[in-house]
């Protein structure tokens, strides 16, 4: 009798799981304490002060919602979230899920190497008297940042899982003394009056369905890697409220400092420029010196530490043969050369805002039937031998659920469209309006598929 083909995938048993509640928090939180997210801060600015405040809570503490949901299901499988995506998607369909997590964490690696390179240049024309970036000849002193922040993400991961716990810990402690530093700085030079009443010129307005999806594509990035770390806990509140608690904190505390620094830059200089939103041109700015560049280049290196981790499990789902420490090596040296994009580019900002753009279409319908598919057609329950077993529940046509694949190019097409009708694009933004659309279409179309399916089995 032929044996069974099986497609392996590691599951972490239940003794092996040690990562305690302030682990799992102080993840998150040093996962979001990070430039990025004070970038991000700076560009919803041009929302004006309230409406990017309101924009920011809102499009966070929803899109934490389904961090927690994600790390539920770490929790209860063991499975890195990639390797969750087998069962919505098929066994050999769960490799459209991984590239997409292969590609976004190399891009978010690239987007915190790249600020931290610019702070690197900021300290070379310190030290070494060469040209910032952004000044004739400062494109080699940002090359040199970039290869020096590739070998200490290289070095981390060479220190493997214990070192990434380390790092979050200590740059939480560094981060947090940075940005009471850097608050008390931005309100000696502007008020909290003239940051309120600040006006955003009417070219550079942002709406808030706008601001809305660049927050939900920015925070749903981390929702696709939740349950790679939630594997690692061993009680349900470690895995669904710590995630939510530290992400939510680490978004809310440090995209405030980059609103408010961002604006108060605007007020007293008169002129808004949404490139001012780069931690090293604010920290310039406010003339925070070497040690503020520091700060910066060191909480890069707790955001890349998930960024790596993440991207490292999403090629190992696709690749096991590979361990994934040497997956980590390659999604590590990979990253070094998409940091270089902005350079070809012209512009960080605009590489940016497409880089979201892109990320907001494609990772809400995901994750709506990821969770569709565990919580509410099976139950909150996934079996492992289903998960690795050929010709198993999971199997589908050829290893593929088509219809899942179907859906999640439906959520493209309709959030292309939604977001050009003009009551989203100024209230709720297309992100999630997307994601409950596809979350019912999902479901009704799997339910149907589960009836012919009984019917087949039946008359044969």
């Amino acid at each position: 009798m032929k044996a069974t083909k099986i497609y392996p995938l590691e599951s972490i048993a239940p003794e092996h799981r040690h990562m305690n509640y302030w682990d799992m928090f102080a993840t998150w939180v040093g996962a979001n304490a990070n430039n990025g997210t004070w970038f991000i801060g700076g560009v919803i600015a041009a929302c004006g002060l309230w409406g990017g405040v309101k924009a920011l809570i809102i499009g966070s503490a929803v899109a934490y919602v389904f961090l927690s949901l994600v790390g539920y299901i770490g929790y209860k499988t063991g499975v890195t979230t990639t390797g969750l995506s087998r069962a919505a998607f098929g066994i050999r369909g769960s490799i459209g899920p991984s590239i997409v997590n292969l590609i976004q964490f190399i891009g978010w690696t690239a987007v915190n190497t790249f600020i931290a390179a610019t702070s690197i240049s900021y300290l070379c024309h310190s030290i070494f008297g060469w040209p910032i970036y952004g000044k004739p000849g400062g494109n080699w002193s940002l090359l040199f940042g970039i290869v020096i922040m590739s070998i200490l993400h290289l070095i981390s991961v060479m220190a493997g899982q214990r070192s990434i716990q380390l790092i979050e810990r200590i740059g939480m402690i560094l981060v947090f003394a940075f940005v009471v530093w850097e608050t008390i700085v931005v309100f000696r030079e502007t008020s909290f009056t003239q940051i309120s009443h600040w006006v955003v010129p009417l070219k550079q307005r942002m709406s808030f369905g706008s601001a809305l999806d660049s927050l939900a594509a920015f925070n749903l990035a981390w929702v696709t890697a939740g349950a790679d770390f939630t594997r690692f806990t061993n009680k349900k509140t470690v895995a669904t409220s710590a995630p939510f608690f530290g992400a939510l904190i680490g978004v809310l505390w440090f995209a405030f400092v980059g609103l408010f620094a961002t604006i108060s830059i605007a007020v007293t200089s008169g002129v808004y420029d949404a490139n001012n939103s780069d931690p090293s041109t604010i920290a310039a700015k406010l003339g925070l010196g070497a040690l503020a560049m520091v700060v910066i280049i060191l909480t890069s290196m707790t955001a890349n530490a998930v960024n790596l981790q993440a991207a490292g499990s999403a090629l190992n789902n696709m690749m096991p043969k590979i361990s994934l420490k040497t997956a980590l090596w390659i999604v590590t040296v990979a990253a070094t050369f998409v940091t270089m994009i902005p350079m070809v580019v012209g512009s960080f900002l605009d590489t940016f805002t497409a880089f979201l753009d892109v990320l907001g279409m494609i990772l809400g319908p995901w994750m709506s039937i990821m969770c569709v598919d565990f919580f509410i057609l099976h139950h909150g329950n996934y079996k492992m031998t289903d998960l690795i077993k050929r010709n198993g529940p999971f199997w589908y046509k050829f290893g593929v659920n088509w219809w899942a694949f179907l859906c999640w190019a439906l959520g493209v097409v309709l959030y292309l469209i939604i977001r050009k009708i003009d009551w989203f694009d100024h209230s709720v933004g297309a992100a999630y309006p997307v994601m409950l659309i596809i979350a019912l279409v999902y479901y009704g179309i799997m339910k149907v598929r589960a009836i012919f399916t009984q019917e087949e089995q039946h008359v044969n």
